[in-house]
């Protein structure tokens, strides 16, 4: 497969492009080990504990453009019709792993995903300036993407053949494409039926060997692990550092669409716990390098049966994991297990942000209430907006703050939700709240007069 990438009359050069790049290490989160080998489950050699991406002195590195320079280039780029710059992650590439040949940048034109404004739910929330960046306008519907167009690329330049992982559905969607695209083989590990037959479709028609394991997700993970270290396969799940490189610059765009002004707070729904420690990583970053002055506080929200981070937070403050027997509609976020709360809990110390749960009605009213912008999301992206409601209430959150939701996942990812949610068969009992956001498709005999009755009876 041919992806050459073509340049501009006058563009630099690889080389020069290059050159402009920083250097990467990887580092322990836990022991703190620099430069070391990694597993081939991609964990520290010496502590098990996860690696992030670090790039040493580039504040001070004659290569690193300045803040203002690399706004202005970013934004150049933006209507560039070079493959590579139409990517809204490797269009960010000067603060992202190099890669030693950017003609093995797999990418599906990932990123540039729209920052909608929420009038509606900022009523319903009690706040007066809501955004939704939604990350389910994403090639494969939801925002595993970014990542998985750097990890993936990572995978290829090392001569990789078979990429795997274990998902609760998003994961397995991207991977799969992003496999075949780079012309390599993927395998899926997937928890019998507890994901969306939608996320499966996908995994299926990209091509990956996909397999039912009669187990959860966190068991998926384990039977994986041992995979990977008897196969030459390549590890794609979230515990990949360069799958949160990419999964970054989500962050990186929402500021530029922001015009660099910082929102007050960020929050995002807690599955597997990468993409907040990937986002958070991205505004520490900023902040370092002189894009913002301040920070926002990234907050994090996960289903009340799915909670281990709530607990981790409140029971003993971060300091050692509970794990749970996870139980939620939210398919996306049923992690019981999740590989990156360290990180997590470092963003959360960070930006000063917290912790909130919430149940699966609140869930479930949510949803429909974003939908009702003409937005939509899957179930585990409106935990953001149920949980903004009781940080309100709490005073977390103040009324004239800037609020950012961050939806993961488009609403045809789980349209059976949807659908018996509007039917009002997704709950036994009812309250009022969510018999007011039910519109079920109405049955009537097939006349103009029965569709006019309908009208009149609704008004304007």
């Amino acid at each position: 497969m041919n992806r050459q990438i073509i340049s501009e009359p006058g563009a630099p050069t690889v080389s020069e492009r290059e050159s402009k790049r920083q250097a990467f290490q990887l580092r322990c989160i836990g022991c703190g080990n620099m430069g070391g080998t990694p597993t081939k489950n991609l964990r520290c050699a010496d502590c098990a504990d996860l690696l992030e991406v670090i790039y040493p002195g580039w504040k001070h590195s004659a290569g690193m453009q300045s803040a203002s320079a690399l706004k202005a280039l970013w934004k150049q780029r933006r209507t560039s019709l070079v493959p590579l710059d139409e990517s809204g992650v490797w269009r960010f590439r000067e603060v992202l792993p190099n890669l030693a040949n950017e003609n093995d940048a797999i990418t599906l034109r990932e990123g540039n995903t729209p920052l909608y404004s929420m009038p509606q739910c900022a009523g319903k929330a009690g706040v007066e300036t809501l955004f939704a960046k939604h990350q389910g306008m994403n090639p494969t519907g939801s925002f595993k993407d970014t990542g998985m167009t750097m990890a993936a690329s990572i995978a290829l330049q090392e001569g990789f053949r078979w990429v795997a992982c274990a998902s609760t559905g998003n994961t397995s969607a991207s991977m799969a494409a992003y496999a075949s695209r780079g012309g390599m083989r993927g395998l899926v590990l997937i928890p019998e039926g507890q994901i969306s037959w939608s996320k499966l479709s996908q995994a299926l028609d990209y091509g990956a060997v996909t397999c039912q394991l009669k187990t959860d997700f966190d068991g998926c993970v384990k039977v994986l692990n041992q995979v990977v270290l008897e196969m030459p396969v390549y590890l794609l799940n979230s515990v990949n550092p360069y799958r949160l490189e990419g999964q970054k610059t989500a962050a990186i765009e929402l500021l530029e669409q922001l015009n660099w002004e910082s929102p007050d707070h960020v929050i995002v729904p807690g599955g597997n716990l990468a993409n907040s420690s990937a986002l958070g990583k991205a505004f520490l970053e900023m902040k370092d390098l002189g894009f913002i002055s301040s920070l926002p506080k990234v907050s994090i929200i996960q289903a009340e049966g799915a909670n281990p981070l709530v607990r981790t937070v409140r029971e003993n403050a971060g300091q050692k994991l509970i794990s749970v027997r996870a139980e939620t509609m939210a398919t996306a976020i049923r992690i019981g297990s999740p590989a990156s709360w360290k990180k997590a809990v470092r963003v959360l110390e960070a930006t000063g942000g917290t912790v909130e749960q919430v149940s699966e009605a609140e869930i479930a009213l949510a949803k429909a209430e974003i939908g009702a912008e003409g937005i939509g999301c899957e179930p585990a992206s409106a935990v953001t907006l149920a949980g903004l409601k009781k940080l309100v209430k709490q005073g977390f959150v103040k009324p004239h703050e800037t609020v950012i939701l961050i939806l993961t996942g488009h609403l045809l990812k789980d349209p059976d939700f949807t659908l018996k949610f509007h039917r009002g068969d997704l709950f036994p009992e009812k309250d009022a709240a969510i018999l007011a956001q039910q519109r079920a498709p109405l049955v009537l005999e097939p006349s103009p007069k029965a569709v006019i009755e309908v009208l009149e009876k609704i008004g304007n």
